[in-house]
């Protein structure tokens, strides 16, 4: 029995009412932290990613790049790459079976260069061979005849100077989305309110996200003409969007299984090697595997869009904020990939959590030719937090008002509106949030007796001589699941049968597994639904349906919910055939440790003896409530799905001498609505909050006239074990009432307070003023 149907929310609350009682004695049900069933192997390096992908026969692919940000193509020369022996194929953009161009939304990005590169690292050609190393030596005998052009690399030009030359036909503005708010901060009336006025320049430099896996796959071809991919991606119905119209096949010739995925965090959001493996696979007959070594993920996947930040506040003396003009350039290099999307959660977002009665925002992404950006963990969000959280701090400042005082004094709460006009309607205690972490304990003043507690640490730099102390904090909201109408759901399958004696469940969702631990989740809700401990959750594939995106914190709640629909019909069916068969009432049953128990009789009968041969499989959709889209002139509209809040207080010490900062604590206080894992869910915040520190004093890709300086880990700093400090962490519990067991989306809210909480405590240490992240040494002693 199979069936497919839409359940919303509201057809959830219904599902919900008959039984008193569906959990099992929920030792691994949700709430519990039970065993990752990837986290083992990955602990003793057992676990298959994609990379390790490999199959008798397989050819190995590799793209030649273009070394240029931008350059005119003039021919392509191939013949003696195909004369080397061991090559079987060489493409290029005349051998694309079906359309020229992809994207996530605008398909303006070329499968391989066709007539121009728009940036460093921008695919040109393909290679098959029958080793790595042959398929190396193969690109470096392809002859490009490039033009050279000066690369268009200023943003702001690429914004406002309609001279400026153009990366595209038709402007370098992706999009422009306003926000207004209340009256015309420019009107006399609304500016003599404010007593102060604060303005800042703030800048945020281009961060990876740095996954340890890099981009991989492999492509098979099949019998009847089509594909087999099995890829480490983030949303697999998303590319199978893209993949079908460039190779020219339907949908249902294109078989599509994840692989194991080390990490994403945003930049396996765009397509990076599935259409190439793909090409060569069909046009050899041969299975083909691509790994990209550690340079060319670099140029191989999007990354956080730079911003420059312009903000003015006015206040008054007693630090409530009047009025916010503000401007937001982000640059999202030569494709738009998500930049409109980035935008608008840029503008959306610009003010904060805060209740400002009047409001102007403008955010901007452009094409340059500068690296490609796209989506990152925080979407748009991070870089307006880092500035409009430095206001706070600025504004305090000038004010000679305590920093935590004057964010209580004007934070939102639960009926608040945003700066879109949308109401804050789940519980938002911001106020309550920074008292607690007002009251966490400060860790213990600077032993100079143990180097590893200093700035420097074994390294010797100091003793204690120029190290100063700072606290600062931050406070950060984030939109979850997608915006502005999109329509976003996720699909699951329940199969629930009687094997080998006992009741089991299989599980099957297209959900990338990114190592936030969704498979464990998916487990537990199977469990908590249905009574069932044995549950198996089944490779993610296309062969169900979409299950959107492993991004914006939404996983939990849109793949959690669909499977909790589906675990709800399944159950439903369950009741039907026990009423059937044992006369109960529908209301009166449960499941239970894997019976069908009476809250009058106990044990009513067992699932195996209920289901006999015949097994239940059901597949339902879960949408969330409806959103709107942003007016695109006053940005007014309720477009996000749900908001998330963190705060958090860091304190570091500094060595004002050589620049070295040692973050000694960076507590954080969180409301994610229900916890579902606690284990999962520390990792996820402490994985945020690492992020954080990493933006706010040494990620950073530096790009000179569009060319990368830094690609690779070696120039390329994260933060490590010893770089993070230890976290107190208080976790609220405020249930979203339109959220599947009430959950907030908790992986990305820490990734934005956690850097302005850094940046806050330095500028403390240090006694003025810093405007850009990542903090360099420079910056610290001011030889910039």
């Amino acid at each position: 029995m199979s069936e497919s149907t839409t359940a919303t929310a509201a057809t959830t609350t219904t599902l919900t009412r008959g039984p008193r009682q569906v959990t099992q004695s929920a030792r691994d049900g949700v709430g519990s932290s039970p065993l990752r069933p990837d986290g083992t192997l990955k602990v003793k390096g057992e676990f298959a990613y994609s990379s390790d992908l490999w199959i008798d026969g397989m050819l190995w692919g590799a793209t030649l790049r273009s070394p240029h940000p931008r350059a005119r193509i003039h021919g392509i020369d191939i013949g003696k790459a195909l004369a080397l022996p061991g090559v079987y194929a060489v493409l290029t953009h005349e051998d694309v079976p079906g359309h020229k161009f992809y994207g996530l939304e605008h398909r303006d990005q070329p499968v391989l260069a066709v007539d121009e590169v728009r940036y460093q690292g921008e695919p040109v050609a393909l290679v098959a061979a029958d080793h790595p190393e042959t398929a190396r030596r193969a690109l470096g005998l392809i002859e490009v005849g490039y033009e050279v052009l000066e690369p268009i690399t200023d943003a702001r030009r690429a914004a406002f100077d309609p001279e400026y030359p153009a990366v595209h036909p038709g402007g370098n503005v992706v999009r422009h989305q306003p926000v207004r708010f209340g009256g015309d901060v420019h009107d006399p009336a609304i500016r003599a309110l404010a007593e102060v006025v604060v303005e800042g320049d703030y800048q945020v430099g281009i961060q990876d996200q740095a996954f340890l896996g890099p981009e991989s796959g492999l492509a098979i071809p099949s019998e009847d003409g089509g594909i087999e991919l099995y890829v480490a991606t983030q949303w697999m119905h998303n590319d199978l969007l893209q993949i079908g119209p460039c190779l020219g096949l339907p949908d249902e010739k294109i078989r599509m299984t994840l692989a194991g995925v080390g990490g994403a965090f945003g930049g396996r959001e765009d397509l990076s090697m599935q259409v190439h493996a793909a090409m060569l696979a069909l046009r050899t007959q041969k299975p083909v595997k691509i790994v990209y070594n550690r340079q060319e993920s670099f140029f191989g996947h999007v990354h956080r869009h730079p911003a420059t930040m312009h903000y003015e506040y006015g206040v008054t003396r007693a630090g409530k904020i009047v009025y916010a003009d503000v401007e937001i350039i982000l640059d999202g290099g030569g494709y738009a990939s998500a930049t409109p999307n980035v935008v608008g959660n840029a503008a959306s977002l610009g003010v904060g959590p805060y209740e400002i009665p009047n409001i102007e925002i403008d955010a901007y992404g452009v094409f340059t030719n500068n690296p490609p950006c796209g989506a990152m963990r925080g979407f748009g969000a991070v870089q307006a937090c880092f500035a409009y959280e430095s206001m706070m701090d600025k504004i305090a400042d000038r004010l000679g008002m305590d920093p935590v005082r004057l964010r209580q004094l004007n934070v939102v709460s639960q009926g608040s509106q945003l700066a879109t006009g949308q109401v804050v309607e789940a519980a938002a205690p911001l106020r309550e949030m920074l008292d607690q972490l007002v009251a966490m304990p400060l860790p213990a003043p600077l032993d100079p007796s143990d180097p590893r507690n200093l700035p420097g640490s074994t390294a010797n730099t100091t003793h204690g001589e120029g190290v100063r102390r700072g606290v600062g904090y931050g406070v950060g909201v984030k939109n979850i699941c997608f915006s502005e109408g999109f329509d976003d759901y996720s699909t699951a399958r329940i199969r629930l049968e009687a094997i080998g004696g006992e009741p089991a469940v299989l599980v099957h969702t297209a959900a990338a597994e990114v190592g936030q631990g969704l498979v464990t989740l998916e487990a537990q809700i199977a469990r908590t639904e249905l009574g069932v401990s044995r549950v198996t959750i089944h490779p993610a594939d296309n062969q169900v349906g979409n299950s959107g995106s492993s991004s914006a914190s939404r996983q939990s709640y849109m793949t959690g919910g669909a499977v909790k629909a589906a675990c709800e019909a399944v159950r439903a069916e369950v009741f039907k055939r026990a009423v059937e068969k044992t006369g109960h009432a529908y209301t009166d049953l449960s499941l239970l440790d894997g019976n069908v128990v009476s809250a009058a009789d106990g044990v009513v009968m067992s699932l195996v003896e209920l289901l006999g041969d015949e097994a239940v499989d059901l597949t339902r959709e879960f949408h969330h409530h409806p959103t709107t889209g942003m007016d695109p002139v006053t940005g007014q509209g309720n477009s996000h799905t749900q908001l998330a809040f963190a705060v958090h207080r860091a304190v570091v010490d500094v060595d004002v001498e050589l620049g070295l900062v040692k973050v000694i604590a960076l507590d954080l206080v969180q409301d994610v609505g229900r916890i579902m894992n606690r284990l999962s869910l520390e990792g996820q915040l402490q994985g945020g909050s690492a992020q954080g520190l990493g933006l706010a004093v040494m990620e950073e890709i530096q790009v000179r006239d569009g060319i990368v300086r830094n690609p690779s880990f070696t120039d390329y700093l994260i933060p490590t074990i010893l770089d993070m400090p230890p976290m107190r962490m208080e976790i609220l519990e405020n249930p979203d009432p339109r959220a599947p067991y009430g959950l907030r989306g908790a992986g990305e809210p820490p990734t934005l307070s956690s850097t302005p909480a850094v940046a806050a405590a330095i500028r403390a240490a240090l006694g003025r003023d810093l405007t850009k992240v990542p903090i360099g040494p420079e910056d610290i002693t001011g030889t910039r």
